[in-house]
């Protein structure tokens, strides 16, 4: 019998920050993949409220002790380009979406179709949100942190902390 090949996933975004819907994706993979890379996007054209830094600490800090319990392996990466381009460049045979909704859904459909003409040896999984994670969005939490709401039901607290700490205003 040959050995079974490495299932390598990836898992992109631009996780600034990280929510707990992120978490709950990263978690539902990992059962799916041997190692997964989170591709965090860069984007030179927009200013993220954390640095790559900042958010490749958050997202390894609170993701491998789940993958150790899973006996799998997680890493943090950046990419620039294409999702297929990073897949490649990673390994990966698989690349992992999670879908809040429909509109997601009919989005990440059109990504798929142009995904596996670009690189047809690279899959898609959709992992689809649980319910109480699906509203979430790391948009929504910026916003709220800004105007100096509670966070702390949408991210993990070492997440709040350092949100908290960027987008606080001075109080009057």
């Amino acid at each position: 019998m040959a050995p079974r090949r490495k299932r390598v996933g990836l898992y992109s975004g631009t996780f600034d920050p990280m929510t707990n819907g992120h978490l709950d994706i990263i978690r539902r993979a990992l059962t799916l993949v041997d190692h997964l890379v989170v591709a965090i996007g860069i984007n030179a054209s927009k200013a993220p409220m954390l640095t790559f830094e900042e958010r490749a600490a958050l997202i390894e800090a609170e993701a491998r002790p789940i993958a150790k319990r899973l006996g799998a392996t997680i890493t943090t990466a950046s990419f620039s380009g294409l999702v297929v381009d990073a897949a490649d460049e990673h390994g990966a045979n698989v690349i992992i979406r999670g879908l809040r909704g429909a509109v997601d859904y009919e989005y990440e459909v059109q990504m798929v179709g142009m995904n596996r003409t670009m690189n047809p040896r690279v899959e898609t999984v959709f992992l689809t949100a649980s319910p109480e994670t699906q509203f979430i969005s790391s948009t929504l939490v910026r916003q709220i942190a800004s105007m100096g709401g509670d966070i702390s039901q949408f991210v993990p607290k070492r997440v709040e902390k350092k949100v908290l700490a960027r987008s606080r205003k001075p109080r009057k």
